[in-house]
């Protein structure tokens, strides 16, 4: 079976564990040996920054990290064992940004993407070596090489005025919690997906939608240009899951970056901002949680557990959505 899942960060990561321990793939591989299936991750780069001289991605790290076995476990993003000598050398020179964490060993990783962009390389590529010294057992592709970052247009509190700051000084230093307006990404407009990308959707026997921020993780992936219609071109099914249970995100803020685009946090209405692909959308199955409603035209929904409370829990969440498309497990 061949499985491609759009993903954001944390919750994205945990939910590819959940694939993983469902199709017997990296560290749930039986005797050590992989069970055959092929896992694909497109993954969200609008996160993506420069910081300190270095390119940081942390989508793709996150997963990277987390399928690798080399996640912090309290964090769920970031090195286990992680050290801050550079970040409070940094702090002592008084440089800016001081509200983004940059670890140690994480600084290890970003210089080695760095130097491999400016020799030339493309993200796709430097996303491949990188993994080669993880191992995550499943094929990580960025859903572009060019830059499609998300930028959010706040009203700033230091003086009212309007601007547009970074996704991640939103999220990191202000935690979503100034005046919003509009999220924009820059770059999409010259940008285009990853052949990788979309031959993994062209290819694949069941696409899924991660449970990740709408907005700004599936959201960004959707807004560079040729993954909307790569997925709407797929003869696989395209199952999405809901990242709202019970009027709340399962983690994060999504629901902040509901209200600034006007959807309400519900199951129902994030499966109707998505759409049916029968229609204009892209969804063919929304799995929603038990207790919760959704009636959307054109889209067979089901409502299931899905608290990804461990992998093998998750896994259950992974069969589930196979049911629902009806794709032989």
């Amino acid at each position: 079976m061949k499985v491609t899942v759009l993903v954001g960060g944390v919750g994205g990561a945990r939910f590819l564990l959940g694939v993983q321990q469902f199709l017997g793939l990296g560290q749930f591989a039986t005797g050590g040996q992989d069970s055959g299936h092929e896992l694909t991750a497109v993954v969200n780069v609008g996160d993506d920054a420069w910081i300190h001289g270095v390119r940081v991605c942390p989508d793709l790290d996150t997963c990277m990290y987390t399928l690798g076995g080399g996640v912090d476990p309290d964090r769920g993003w970031g090195h286990r064992d992680e050290t801050w000598h550079a970040k409070e050398e940094l702090a002592r020179y008084g440089v800016q940004p001081d509200w983004f964490q940059l670890g140690d060993r994480d600084l290890g990783t970003h210089l080695v993407r760095t130097q491999m962009l400016n020799a030339g390389y493309p993200l796709s590529q430097i996303t491949t070596a990188l993994c080669d010294r993880w191992r995550p057992g499943a094929r990580l592709v960025p859903a572009s090489d060019d830059r499609c970052e998300t930028h959010v247009v706040i009203t700033d509190p230091a003086d009212d005025s309007r601007r547009a700051i970074h996704f991640q000084e939103w999220w990191v230093r202000y935690r979503a919690k100034v005046p919003t307006h509009s999220f924009a990404f820059i770059g999409a407009e010259t940008a285009s997906a990853t052949t990788e990308a979309v031959q993994a959707m062209a290819d694949a026997d069941i696409i899924m939608l991660a449970p990740s921020n709408p907005v700004v993780s599936v959201g960004a992936i959707l807004a560079v240009p040729g993954i909307r219609g790569a997925l709407r071109a797929a003869s696989a099914p395209v199952v999405g899951y809901s990242p709202i249970i019970g009027g709340k995100p399962l983690r994060g803020m999504a629901d902040a970056c509901l209200e600034v685009i006007g959807v309400e946090s519900t199951a129902e209405a994030v499966g109707r901002h998505f759409g049916a692909r029968a229609a204009t959308g892209i969804l063919d199955c929304w799995l929603i949680h038990e207790g919760d409603v959704a009636d959307i035209d054109g889209v067979a929904v089901r409502a299931v557990p899905l608290l990804m409370s461990d992998p093998q829990a998750t896994a259950q969440v992974v069969r589930a959505g196979l049911d629902v498309a009806g794709v032989p497990a």
